[in-house]
Formats: C-alpha cells, structure tokens, sequence
C-alpha cells in the first residue's frame, strides 16, 4: 500500500526517504500533511524550538493583588493568578 518516497529537506537540502512504515504512522495519527525536514533537521528544530527565552508579560493577580509575570498577554476579560494563587486553586 505504502512505497518509500525521495523527499527534499526544506531547511538543508538533502534528499531524505519518507519511508512506508512512516507513512502508515502519518496515516493512523490522521497527519495530513507530510514532512518537508529531514530527520537532523526536525531534531535540531525542536531542540531549538524550547530553548530561546519566553517573553513574559507584567500582570496583577486578580486574587492577591500582587504583581507578577506570565508568559501569555493578559486579557482585561479573563482574571490573571501569580504562581501561588494559581497552585492553590489547583491543588
């Protein structure tokens, strides 16, 4: 049903192969689109991804009042919870 496919990286260049068993994996996760990186690629993006500095937005907690940072623009209709405040409501 699936053939391995001769795919061109995006980001490098290369040619990498779409193998059929990755097809079927794509196919089963309902996946609609395929990979446009190779392997290296898609793993130095990730690791890149979750590495850079997370911008943090100055807020006030609506339960104490007190000053804190989030990293999400606070908007005026939805309250806003430092990290203590946030862990109590949780736990």
């Amino acid at each position: 049903m699936y053939q391995d496919k001769t795919m061109v990286c995006r980001d490098c260049g290369s040619e990498f192969q779409f193998t059929a068993g990755e097809q079927e994996f794509y196919a089963e996760k309902g996946f609609q689109n395929e990979p446009t990186r190779c392997q290296e690629c898609r793993r130095t993006r990730k690791a890149n991804r979750n590495n850079g500095p997370r911008e943090m937005h100055d807020a006030i907690c609506a339960q104490c009042g007190a000053d804190t940072q989030v990293p999400f623009l606070p908007r005026d209709d939805r309250p806003v919870y430092c990290s203590d405040c946030f862990a109590q409501m949780r736990g």
